[in-house]
């Protein structure tokens, strides 16, 4: 039995400040706040839009960033885990967490940490209705990188961040999450090459003062190494790039149905219990659970457009995704997490602030503070586990 009273991670998805990128590609100060205000009901049942109670933060803003801050620290959040972008050619959404979370004068309140969100960009804000939608999307920020350039993203990492008084440790290491391990090894043109790299920024971590890193991988297919085209094994793949452990992102990526235009959140959630028995028996490393708030990704579909199964974001709908739902998943991934001998054990949420994938904690003007409400009757009221 775990005595360690489980984190409760989560997800922070940072597209809602202003970005030079998108305001070159969208118009001056664009956010994803222009697609959750335009969303609309494409089927029958469906309840569009979800509008902010909070109104249409600027996350950038310290103040603003303080409210939520202070939100998460109140409802049993222990860490932000901020989706990460840097490319070939440098940062993208970063001021959210530069400019907003690190000068908040509440952030030691929380801890936060890194996903390098390394997939590619594709513009999908919104996406026109085709077959295999994403697939036929137009590429803007290739993920893969240079080992020039990730070597550019260790020391930043190292000096920016890891360095920083409120940066998650595990067991004293700085954690560091990769959500495409197929981008990844394809930046660098091999298995070889890519641990090469991963053990450089381990030495670097260590040279800096801290004991290790804590690489995590986010695995939700099996992906495909430089030079072949079937898919290789992610064990295979997890044990030979040397990560601490395993995580994944969201239910969905779990769960292919031909069902649409919805799937019950329990169904989606027994589904994602079941992948979790496999992963536990799978890997070596420590698999960490997740729990997902909902999922509605039709905002980012042109909304004139007939909604049909067409592959992301023209895809199913969780729908029964209610507060109660939500409570008793985390009831259930806590008393599971504390049934195990999983070390340091946390759990992710996705998310945030997903609201264009309809997986959001953040107030909004249908279920106010409920989402949140749920995480601190399950992780501080009802918290009886010995620290």
């Amino acid at each position: 039995m775990n005595l360690r009273k489980p984190e409760v991670a989560v997800y922070y998805f940072p597209n809602f400040h202003s970005d030079a990128r998108n305001c070159a590609l969208h118009g001056n100060h664009w956010t994803e706040w222009e697609l959750v205000r335009r969303a609309e009901p494409r089927f029958d049942g469906h309840e569009l839009p979800n509008l902010p109670a909070w109104g249409e933060t600027d996350e950038a803003d310290p103040q603003q960033m303080a409210q939520k801050i202070d939100a998460a620290a109140d409802h049993g959040i222990d860490t932000f885990i901020f989706d990460w972008y840097w490319y070939d050619d440098g940062p993208f959404l970063e001021r959210g967490l530069d400019e907003g979370f690190l000068k908040a004068p509440n952030n030691d309140r929380i801890k936060f940490s890194l996903m390098w969100a390394n997939h590619d960009w594709m513009d999908i804000h919104p996406m026109k209705a085709c077959d295999n939608a994403l697939d036929n999307a137009t590429l803007l920020y290739p993920g893969a990188v240079t080992a020039a350039t990730f070597e550019e993203i260790m020391d930043v990492c190292i000096e920016r961040y890891f360095k920083h008084p409120s940066y998650w440790l595990i067991d004293g290491c700085p954690y560091f999450s990769i959500y495409e391990l197929t981008k990844l090894i394809g930046g660098f043109g091999s298995v070889e090459k890519t641990r090469e790299l991963l053990d450089l920024f381990r030495q670097k971590v260590k040279a800096a003062g801290f004991k290790d890193l804590h690489l995590n991988a986010i695995v939700w297919n099996n992906p495909i190494v430089p030079g072949e085209t079937a898919p290789t094994d992610a064990k295979m793949l997890v044990d030979a790039l040397g990560f601490d452990s395993v995580n994944s992102y969201v239910w969905i990526h779990h769960y292919v149905t031909d069902n649409f235009p919805t799937v019950g959140y329990n169904e989606i959630r027994d589904a994602f219990f079941n992948y979790w028995d496999e992963a536990e028996l799978k890997y070596d490393q420590p698999y960490y659970p997740n729990v997902t708030v909902g999922w509605d990704a039709s905002p980012r579909t042109v909304q004139s457009d007939s909604y049909e199964n067409r592959g992301y974001p023209f895809m199913y709908v969780v729908d029964y995704n209610t507060p109660e739902n939500f409570k008793t998943a985390l009831e259930m991934v806590k008393a599971r997490l504390e049934a195990s001998s999983v070390p340091a054990p946390f759990l992710t949420i996705n998310a945030w602030n997903e609201w264009t994938e309809g997986s959001y904690l953040e107030p909004d003007m249908r279920n106010g503070m409920k989402y949140l409400e749920a995480i601190r009757e399950v992780f501080v009221e009802n918290c009886c586990v010995l620290q």
